[in-house]
């Protein structure tokens, strides 16, 4: 059984919800951004209760669906066991404290995406003000920097009422429907990400960790705690999640699928491309800061979204460490910003920020 909107189509979603096997139901919770919809999971549990996975963005058209969504199914208040999140981000988490107050379940994350959420959401958060410096180091303009924390703290109204947290582990098993799944972890988009694998039925949840025709956003985030390179984190994890036989993926986007190695390999080719370019980028020029770099990787026009351009900067920055990593590149303060240089044979390394 699918559920479709008027002019809707398989896989660019205006699909409301899909049976998939198991009794599980894919419910496509509407987003104001680009990618227009989350993939939510609704689970059957053998006791006839319910988990959902990754409820959405609070928003008031995501409510309405929910609730229309769950009256046909007749879950009340009782009838909803558990809200399990893959990650952090606000597509994802947005909604699971107002589940938490309508239905009186638990909410489960691990903690390190959970002290994430916090730091970004959390009463007193310094976030935007945190990363508008930083990205002001790294060259953004001040006309764009001023364009942050309204677009960062526009957030907080769709992640609000925060829930009381649980947590899980990764290297851990937990039950859902029925199966023992295994939590993997699954850094680099996300720190503190999990994917679930049942061996039973070859199925995956992946979240943003893996996604069809599109390639998750790999971000380098301030602060002693954040992952310093996050793209190898996300490289080493593709490989890991390339050794698991999978028959059914689904991700937190686009629709479902079934060749999990075939599409890790497929991202990590596209970073290598990306890398790539990078280097051709800072080999032309005696040094750059990452706003020129990522400019001339994105293109200016990203100047008009301040939300996708936040993307591309933290992306570039997470190149650029991956670079300065693996010794190809290295950063230099001149006068408090922050500019990049390729390192040729013979050069002394510098450490990085």
């Amino acid at each position: 059984m699918t559920e479709w909107l008027p002019g809707g189509s398989p896989g660019e979603a205006a699909v409301v919800s899909e049976l998939l096997p198991g009794g599980w139901l894919r419910v496509c919770v509407p987003l104001p951004y680009s990618l227009r919809f989350v993939n939510s999971y609704l689970v059957p549990e053998p006791e006839g209760d319910w988990t959902v996975i990754d409820p959405g963005l609070n928003t008031e058209e995501s409510r309405a669906l929910w609730l229309a969504e769950l009256d046909k199914l007749g879950i009340r208040q009782g009838a909803l066991r558990r809200v399990l999140l893959t990650h952090q981000h606000p597509d994802h988490y947005g909604l699971a404290g107002w589940f938490q107050q309508q239905y009186a379940c638990s909410v489960w994350m691990t903690e390190k995406a959970h002290r994430y959420a916090k730091r970004m959401w959390g009463a007193g958060s310094r976030f935007p003000l945190e990363l508008a410096e930083w990205f002001g180091r790294h060259g953004m303009p001040a006309e764009l920097l001023a364009q942050l924390e309204p677009h960062l703290q526009s957030f907080r109204e769709r992640v609000e009422p925060q829930p009381e947290v649980s947590y899980l582990t990764a290297g851990s098993c937990m039950e859902l429907g029925g199966e023992s799944w295994s939590l993997i972890d699954a850094p680099g988009h996300a720190g503190g990400a999990l994917c679930f694998y049942s061996e039973s039925s070859r199925s995956i949840v992946v979240g943003d960790q893996v996604l069809l025709r599109i390639t998750p956003n790999i971000s380098l985030v301030p602060g002693p705690e954040e992952d310093a390179n996050p793209l190898q984190s996300y490289l080493t994890s593709l490989r890991e999640l390339s050794s698991y036989v999978t028959e059914r993926v689904y991700p937190g986007h686009r629709e479902p699928f079934t060749d999990l190695a075939g599409r890790a390999r497929e991202i990590t080719a596209h970073h290598e491309r990306r890398l790539e370019h990078l280097r051709g980028l800072l080999q032309q020029r005696d040094a750059a800061s990452a706003f020129e770099l990522c400019e001339l990787e994105f293109g200016s026009h990203l100047r008009r979204n301040i939300h996708n351009l936040r993307f591309a900067m933290s992306e570039t920055l997470a190149h650029l460490a991956y670079l300065e990593y693996e010794g190809e590149a290295e950063q230099r303060d001149e006068g408090g910003f922050v500019r990049f240089r390729a390192v040729t044979a013979g050069d002394p390394v510098r450490g990085g920020e």
